[in-house]
């Protein structure tokens, strides 16, 4: 039975329950039942394990060396659940402390399992939106990494930063306006698209925009960019007033 099988009071206990043992683990210098809870098939359970560790972490500071022990233990687990496990606590440790888990992300990054290497990009929109700036350093690094999917995987994992405040990514984002893999590419695309469309942040991806110097990349970003507000009726401008802007602005681009 999975964690959203249970009732929500069924729920509860089993989180108390976790709580109770995982902190004994702490005390008592073991990682059973955190190994235990890591192994486990249902993505929730494995959540619960880093939310409780954070929390830990965050809120007492008392096991905060024993936590970081924890968590390059369970990255170097043969299981990929767990090693995924550990990757979401680098994201909740990262959210006051980011510079202690940045070796742990690093290695994660470059994981042999799919499972793991994806749940960077979550530790990153965790980090950036509550402890941005050690977390965009991060970014800036190996947002020009070797290996494709690691810039890709940096790419998104600074989204969730650029939806408030897109300022802050989009230098980022420049940089890679010549970017030649196309799944790169997509996702560079589809980010700008996604931190378009609060209030106030379209002007701010069009004023950057006109500086890039890739005409060809700006002419297939703007049409996903009213895509986007299509998609989204909570957008601040309607699609209508969105094309209409980028027109205003991009006179001399197909659009």
């Amino acid at each position: 039975m999975g964690y959203y099988d249970l009732s929500k009071e069924e729920r509860q206990q089993l989180v108390l329950k976790m709580g109770g043992e995982i902190t004994q683990n702490l005390e008592d210098g073991k990682v059973t039942k955190i190994l235990h809870y890591s192994s486990d098939d249902d993505i929730y359970i494995r959540k619960n394990v880093s939310n409780i560790l954070g929390r830990i972490y965050g809120d007492q500071g008392i096991f905060k060396e024993e936590i970081l022990q924890v968590t390059g233990h369970l990255l170097e687990n043969e299981d990929e659940n767990v090693r995924q496990t550990a990757v979401y606590l680098c994201g909740e440790i990262g959210k006051k402390d980011a510079d202690a888990v940045f070796p742990y992300l690093e290695t994660a990054l470059h994981d042999s399992h799919h499972k793991v290497r994806n749940s960077v990009m979550s530790a990153l929109k965790v980090m950036g939106e509550k402890n941005p700036e050690p977390t965009l350093k991060f970014a800036e690094i190996f947002i020009h990494d070797k290996d494709p999917e690691v810039r890709r995987k940096v790419v998104h994992g600074i989204e969730l930063r650029g939806r408030t405040h897109p300022e802050d990514v989009l230098p980022l984002l420049a940089t890679l306006q010549d970017e030649e893999n196309s799944q790169v590419r997509k996702m560079l695309i589809h980010v700008l698209g996604q931190i378009s469309y609060k209030e106030g942040c379209l002007e701010k991806v069009t004023a950057a925009l006109k500086t890039w110097k890739n005409r060809e990349l700006v002419e297939d970003i703007l049409p996903y960019i009213i895509e986007v507000h299509k998609k989204y009726p909570f957008s601040a401008k309607t699609p209508e007033e969105v094309e209409l802007y980028l027109k205003e602005n991009f006179k001399d681009y197909n659009l």
